[in-house]
């Protein structure tokens, strides 16, 4: 990278932005290990203390497109660093917490951190990373997600062997610390502007609202919560958003990105996006059944057979990176959709008493297809937007994923309530991961049509 100019203080900037993503995806790992120590330390049941994971993921989700926007409008190092001490000081309050009421409102501020700093990642790679390996940087970002979700059961187990989950929390503090130095010191600012809209408060506001009362709505209706209150606030969320849409629509620089929506690559690319992590997270929450249930296999093994899927993931995303540097992104998407689509299909035809190998192997397969498709995806949607709306595309593209995986949570729970024999339970979800992947994959290949030498790095 030197050769071309990429100067070497840069990717100490870069490692700032990469110790702060794994933490944030650490804590979600590492924690649902956790719970059932944490639901015996605070005495409460276990459907109780999914609150821990459910806060953290609900605040995230309500606030990413706000901060973003702030991004976008005054400084996206300010905002990083902010979400760097926000986190960093729930990490402590998490791991100080006396009752199970205190950990959940900690874990809401770590959300805040979170979502301060996810928000703008995306547009900080942007302003490092030259646009000819812009690449390079997206699949760095994809490379740590995957390390971070193959590493969370392993550094918990081992965390919780010797020590007590307070130490889950306070792990982040010396790595939040260096964080917030290296990025103080070499991340850049946003590039000048003639005029600076000013911040919309009444949108973030019911950016919230639609956000946090449609997405507990719908995790209370898998966990079978209270139906009427559930009802209730998907109705009010489904009712504001129709306000808060039209607002955006009168918006020259919207809080939710709906201007960029008539770029029709960069819409296609959200849906694209949607599809592919509901058909990720569809898959990666039923297959455990499966393998516990039906093959019974142990939780170690379980946990083990999950692991290729990440590791490849890790491993092909900087290939495809490098590969995309010449070649067209949205048909190498598709092309990875397409091999997802194979390793789905060849879970399916496993049968009882497939060995750990075979159905190992098969995993990997999944996980190359999604890191074939993952990093050049985000790189169509990045392209396809100015450079002074990175933090709300960026934005964007987290919700997209979030939308996605919530989604596929709920498509499982539905499904498994729905049909009683859970090894068709299983199948039926599998499928139902084919059929959103082969979205995913023809809505990838469409959007390149007509745009091929705008997806030339």
């Amino acid at each position: 990278m030197a050769g071309i100019g990429f100067p070497y203080r840069k990717y100490i900037a870069v490692i700032a932005l990469q110790i702060v993503l794994v933490m944030t995806v650490l804590d979600v790992t590492v924690v649902n290990v956790a719970l059932p120590v944490l639901a015996e330390d605070f005495n409460i049941s276990n459907s109780q203390s999914v609150w821990i994971v459910t806060i953290y993921q609900l605040v995230i989700t309500m606030l990413l497109l706000p901060v973003s926007s702030i991004g976008d409008l005054f400084s996206y190092k300010r905002t990083f660093l902010t979400g760097v001490v926000i986190f960093t000081v729930a990490s402590v309050m998490c791991a100080v917490s006396q009752n199970f009421i205190m950990v959940v409102l900690s874990r809401a501020v770590q959300g805040i951190g979170a979502a301060c700093v996810m928000g703008v990642n995306i547009a900080l790679v942007r302003l490092i990373y030259p646009r000819e390996i812009l690449g390079r940087g997206m699949a760095l970002n994809a490379m740590c997600i995957a390390i971070a979700t193959a590493a969370g059961p392993t550094v918990a187990g081992a965390l919780l062997s010797f020590t007590t989950w307070h130490w889950l929390f306070l792990v982040n503090v010396p790595l939040g610390i260096t964080a917030f130095f290296i990025g103080l010191k070499l991340l850049p600012q946003n590039p000048a502007t003639e005029r600076k809209a000013r911040f919309d408060r009444v949108s973030a506001i019911e950016n919230m609202i639609v956000f946090g009362f449609i997405f507990y709505a719908l995790g209370n209706f898998t966990r079978k919560g209270d139906m009427l209150l559930s009802g209730v606030l998907l109705a009010v969320g489904i009712l504001v958003g129709v306000f808060y849409v039209r607002r955006q629509l009168r918006r020259t620089q919207p809080l939710l990105p709906i201007d960029l929506f008539k770029n029709s690559m960069y819409s296609m690319s959200i849906i694209t996006s949607v599809c592919s992590f509901i058909a990720q997270n569809v898959t990666m929450i039923a297959l455990p059944f499966l393998y516990l249930n039906y093959y019974h296999f142990s939780e170690i093994t379980t946990g083990l057979l999950m692991t290729p899927w990440p590791l490849a993931t890790m491993i092909v995303s900087p290939i495809a990176a490098r590969y995309v540097e010449r070649h067209n992104p949205g048909a190498t998407a598709a092309m990875g959709m397409a091999v997802f689509i194979t390793g789905v299909v060849l879970l399916l035809s496993c049968v009882h008493g497939t060995s750990e190998w075979n159905i190992a192997w098969r995993m990997a397969v999944c996980g190359v297809g999604f890191g074939m498709f993952q990093t050049p995806n985000n790189i169509v949607m990045v392209m396809a937007t100015p450079v002074n709306r990175s933090g709300g595309a960026g934005g964007m593209q987290s919700t997209a994923r979030l939308v996605g995986q919530t989604f596929g949570a709920t498509l499982v729970s539905s499904v498994f309530a729905l049909i009683a024999i859970e090894l068709n339970a299983v199948r039926l979800c599998l499928y139902i991961s084919v059929g959103f992947a082969l979205c995913a994959g023809i809505f990838s290949y469409t959007r390149t049509l007509g745009h091929k030498s705008e997806l030339h790095m």
